[in-house]
């Protein structure tokens, strides 16, 4: 695709700076921009973007005097993300139901729905309305699959379980396997039935590789708008809040309930039975160990607020020099009272 500056600029709504009739044909990153590349730059990367090789930059409104034909928008990021809808190859994929796919009883299939070879569709699922269910996925028995949501290669919806419109569903991810519950006696470990379900609310995306556990009874929900990244563990009974970010490697525990607008960064870790405020945001490998408060900003194990860790951290930096002051005045200590004795037997 090859499309002028100025339509670019009438895409993103924003403010052309330069030549407007100047080709573009393709989208790139600072460092491997060439001729005929659209990039975008925020601060600190401005220098950078204007010694590259691309040929446009879209940059922040209040950027000036900037020696490339540039867009300005308010949010370069938001608007180099739609500009990759319209520069991304499409792909071919053919609406219905291929032949190779094996069907159960009573499966309901949207006429407009995608069914890829391989894929199982389970007795009494039902896939809606443009959604598009790729090659070896599974989709278990009385699963509802939303409009327009995507299920990837190899992913597994379990039984019972109800995925919203316009999620996304990353290879290998497995929603709905049984919670980790189990009675112990006689050092003997015998399984609980994990008879509940999941929930997928509208607008998720889930990474691959991901976990979400079905509901020992009831269901283990997820917002909607929330985004999973790959990796991600989610045990039974969570509740997880619309607009959530979980990244990479991060592992919730049962019956924990996440409010709206969370940030979890990667490996962070929970325990059970546990209420996360809303707006809140809890940095890489920190752990959870206590119900926390909305608007919250944590780090570190056991978890605290962000300014108490960076001064304890800042402390801990001091550690080694207090050491070592330490051992120079145990030794002054010692000589002294050495030579407090030895004047005490001359005095004797």
């Amino acid at each position: 695709m090859e499309k002028n500056l100025r339509e670019i600029a009438e895409i993103v709504g924003g403010e052309l700076a330069g030549d407007g009739e100047i080709k573009i044909s393709g989208l790139s990153n600072i460092s491997m921009a060439q001729a005929g590349d659209l990039i975008f730059a925020v601060p600190p990367h401005i220098d950078e973007a204007k010694n590259s090789k691309a040929a446009a930059v879209l940059i922040p409104l209040n950027v000036q005097d900037f020696p490339k034909p540039a867009i300005k928008v308010a949010d370069p990021r938001a608007a180099f993300a739609k500009l990759l809808q319209f520069f991304m190859p499409k792909l071919e994929i053919p609406k219905g139901i291929s032949p190779k796919a094996h069907l159960g009883n009573g499966v309901k299939i949207a006429d407009d729905a995608t069914i890829m070879p391989f894929a199982v569709v389970d007795s009494g699922a039902e896939i809606k309305s443009g959604a598009i269910i790729y090659p070896h996925v599974y989709i278990g028995q009385h699963a509802v699959i939303g409009e327009d949501t995507i299920v990837y290669s190899s992913a597994s919806v379990r039984e019972f379980c109800k995925i919203g419109k316009r999620c996304i569903i990353h290879s290998s991810a497995v929603i709905g396997a049984d919670g980790f519950g189990f009675t112990t006696a006689n050092g003997v470990h015998t399984k609980i039935p994990q008879v509940g379900n999941v929930v997928i609310e509208d607008d998720v995306e889930i990474g691959a590789h991901v976990g979400i556990d079905r509901a020992t009874m009831g269901s283990t929900i997820i917002g909607h708008g929330t985004k999973i990244d790959n990796l991600v563990h989610i045990a039974h009974n969570c509740k997880i809040g619309a607009n959530c970010l979980i990244v990479a490697q991060t592992g919730i525990s049962g019956s924990t309930t996440v409010g709206d607008n969370v940030t979890f960064g990667g490996q962070v870790g929970t325990v059970g039975h546990i209420t996360i405020g809303g707006n809140s945001v809890y940095a890489a490998r920190s752990g959870i160990s206590k119900n926390m408060p909305e608007g919250f900003f944590g780090c570190g194990f056991p978890i605290q607020s962000h300014s108490d860790w960076l001064r304890h951290q800042a402390a801990l930096k001091k550690v080694p020099d207090l050491i070592e002051k330490v051992r120079k005045l145990e030794q002054l200590l010692n000589q002294e009272r050495k030579d407090g004795e030895s004047q005490s037997n001359t005095d004797c």
